[in-house]
C-alpha cells in the first residue's frame, strides 16, 4: 500500500489541484491516492467485477491527469473524479453490450440480406510516416523511464498483460503494480510533453 506523501499532510484538495495544474505530478498522485478507495467502491458497484472495476479506475485516473487543467473547481475534485469513473464504467458496459449483439457474418436485417462492409482503415502514406516517427519517439522516451517503472509499463501497456500477470512477473502485489503503472504513465507523459510543439501531445498519446 502506498504511503501518502508527508509533504502534503494537511494540504487541502483545492491546493493540490492548483499544484497539479501547474505540473506537479506528486500533487496529482496524492489526490488520486486520497480518493482511490472511493473510486474503486464506486466502480465495483457499477461493474460487479473486481478486475474490470480496477481497470476502469486506472483509466479514469489517467483521463483525470490528461484533463486536470479543464477542472474549473466549480465542484469538489472528488466529485469530478467520481464522474469520470462513472463514465468509464458506463462506456465499458456499453461496449460489452454491443459486442454481445454484433455479428459481422450475419449481415444487416432489412428487405434484402446485405453484407456488412467495414471501411478501409489503412493509413495514408502521410499518416504512416507520422505514426512511424511517433513510434520512434515513444520508444526513445520509454527507454528513459527508470527501470522500476518501465518494466510495469512495458508489461501492461506494451505487451498488454493482465495486471495479475504483471504483478506475478515482477514479484509484487497487484496494488503495487498499479501504483507503479500510474507513476510510469505520469513519467512518460512528462517526457512526451517536450515534443508537443512539433507533433502535439494528443497525437503522441492517442
Amino acid at each position: 500500500m502506498r504511503v501518502h506523501n508527508p509533504s502534503f499532510v494537511g494540504v487541502e484538495d483545492d491546493a493540490l489541484v492548483c499544484l497539479a495544474q501547474d505540473g506537479d505530478n506528486d500533487a496529482f498522485a496524492e489526490l488520486i491516492e486520497r480518493h482511490l478507495p472511493t473510486c474503486k467502491r464506486l466502480a465495483m458497484s457499477i461493474l460487479r467485477d473486481k478486475q474490470n472495476a480496477e481497470d476502469e479506475v486506472q483509466n479514469a485516473c489517467w483521463k483525470a491527469f490528461e484533463h486536470i487543467n479543464q477542472f474549473n473547481k466549480d465542484a469538489k475534485f472528488s466529485t469530478w473524479l467520481s464522474r469520470i469513473v462513472v463514465n468509464q464504467c458506463l462506456m465499458r458496459l456499453r461496449k460489452e453490450r454491443r459486442a454481445r449483439f454484433l455479428y459481422l457474418d450475419d449481415g444487416v436485417q432489412g428487405e434484402e440480406i446485405a453484407t456488412l462492409d467495414l471501411p478501409d482503415e489503412s493509413p495514408t502514406p502521410e499518416a504512416a510516416l507520422a505514426q512511424s516517427e511517433i513510434g520512434q519517439i515513444l520508444e526513445q522516451e520509454i527507454r528513459r523511464i527508470p527501470p522500476l517503472l518501465r518494466d510495469v509499463f512495458v508489461l501492461r501497456d506494451v505487451r498488454e498483460l493482465p495486471m495479475p500477470d504483471v504483478a506475478k512477473q515482477l514479484g509484487i502485489s497487484v496494488a503495487a503494480a498499479k501504483s507503479r503503472l500510474l507513476r510510469a504513465r505520469l513519467e512518460l507523459r512528462g517526457r512526451l510533453s517536450k515534443h508537443t510543439g512539433r507533433l502535439g501531445l494528443a497525437t503522441l498519446t492517442a
